[in-house]
C-alpha cells in the first residue's frame, strides 16, 4: 500500500516539531495555519499514528513522534547535504539561515562571507539578526537564530563557542581632530575630549567597564548611544571621540574617520562563532557556518586582516 504523504508534510512536521507552535512553524513555512494543520493530519493518518499531543497552549511530541522526528530529521538533512553538494543544484536550492551578531560585525566582516555564501547559494535567504551582545545570545539559546557571531558565550554551558579573530580597541576621531595626528592615544588623554560611548546595556561597555576600572582619569560620556554604528554617526558629524572595536572602523581611506591604537591599558576582545549545545545545524546552516571557519583558516592565525593590521602596526609603535 502506497503511503500518501510528500515532502511538504515531512518539512511541516519538522518545524513544528521544532517550534512546539502550529502558528510559528506555518509562519516559518510561509503557509496559511488552515493548510498547515491539513498537512499534519494527512501525515497523522498516513501513517496510522499520532505524532502530537494539542492542547490550548502548547503542541508536543508523543512517544512516537519523537522517534520519527529523529528519523525525519536525518532523512531532511542528508537530503539538503546531497543537493547542496550537487553542482548546478545548489544554486537552486530555497531556504533560509538566521544568524544574531552584534552590529560591529556586520559592515566589514559579516558581510564578505555572506556575499561568498550567496555566490553559491544565491537562493537561500539569510536573516540577520543584529543585536546587543545579550540579545544575540538569548536568540542562539532560544533557537531563534541557528548561531551567532559575538564576544560573548564562552563562559555559558549550553553555548559552543568557537574563537575567530581578536581585536582592539582603537580611539574613533575625525581626520580634522588632534587625536588623528598621533600615533597611540591613552585613555587619559581620550578623557580630554568630548566622548561618546555605548549605553550600560551594551556588552561592549561591560567590557571597558571592567577594564577601566582602576584607571584614573577615565573618560566619562557626555553622548550615549544604543550600538557602535550610531555612535561612529555621531563622531563623524563632529560631536566627539569614542572608543571602539577596530572592526567596526572603516577603511583607511575613508574621508572622515579614522582609528588610532588605544593604549595604557591596550584592551581586546574576541570574536567568535556562537551555536546551542547538542542541537545541529541544518545544512544550509552548516555551509555558512563553514564559510566563517574558512576565513579563520585562511588568515593562518586568529587575529588577522585589516583589525589585526592595526593592532600589528600599534604593537611595533
Amino acid at each position: 500500500m502506497a503511503i500518501n504523504f510528500n515532502l511538504n508534510d515531512l518539512q511541516a512536521f519538522r518545524a513544528v516539531a521544532e517550534l512546539n507552535s502550529f502558528r510559528k512553524a506555518a509562519e516559518a513555512l510561509h503557509v496559511s495555519q488552515p493548510a498547515f494543520s491539513r498537512r499534519i493530519e494527512k501525515l497523522e493518518e498516513a501513517l496510522g499514528v499520532r505524532l502530537l499531543e494539542r492542547t490550548t497552549r502548547r503542541v508536543s511530541l508523543t512517544s512516537v513522534g519523537r522517534e520519527f522526528d529523529r528519523k525525519v530529521q536525518q532523512l531532511l538533512d542528508d537530503l539538503d547535504q546531497t543537493l547542496l553538494g550537487i553542482r548546478g543544484v545548489a544554486g537552486t536550492r530555497m531556504g533560509e539561515v538566521s544568524i544574531a551578531c552584534v552590529p560591529s560585525t556586520v559592515y566589514y566582516y559579516l558581510s564578505q562571507v555572506i556575499s561568498r555564501y550567496h555566490e553559491r547559494y544565491p537562493k537561500i535567504r539569510v536573516k540577520v539578526l543584529d543585536a546587543g551582545a545579550n540579545d544575540v545570545l538569548s536568540a542562539v539559546s532560544n533557537g531563534d537564530a541557528d548561531f551567532g557571531l559575538n564576544f560573548v558565550g564562552s563562559q555559558e554551558t549550553d553555548i559552543d563557542f568557537t574563537p575567530l579573530l581578536e581585536e582592539r580597541f582603537v580611539a574613533a576621531c575625525r581626520r580634522d581632530h588632534p587625536l588623528a595626528k598621533k600615533r597611540r592615544v591613552t585613555w587619559t588623554e581620550l578623557a580630554a575630549y568630548d566622548y561618546i560611548s555605548v549605553s550600560k546595556v551594551s556588552g561592549n561597555r561591560l567590557l571597558l567597564d571592567q577594564a577601566l576600572s582602576n584607571v584614573p582619569g577615565r573618560p566619562q560620556a557626555i553622548y550615549e548611544t544604543q550600538h557602535v554604528t550610531t555612535m561612529l554617526g555621531l563622531v563623524e558629524a563632529g560631536l566627539g571621540v569614542a572608543a571602539v572595536p577596530s572592526m567596526a572602523m572603516p577603511a583607511a581611506d575613508h574621508p572622515l574617520l579614522v582609528s588610532v591604537p588605544l593604549i595604557e591599558p591596550l584592551i581586546t576582545r574576541k570574536i567568535g562563532l556562537i551555536r546551542r549545545k547538542g542541537r545541529s545545524l541544518s545544512p544550509a546552516a552548516q555551509q555558512l557556518y563553514g564559510f566563517f571557519l574558512e576565513m579563520k583558516a585562511k588568515r593562518g592565525k586568529p587575529a588577522r586582516g585589516r583589525a589585526a593590521a592595526q593592532n600589528h602596526a600599534a604593537a611595533n609603535q
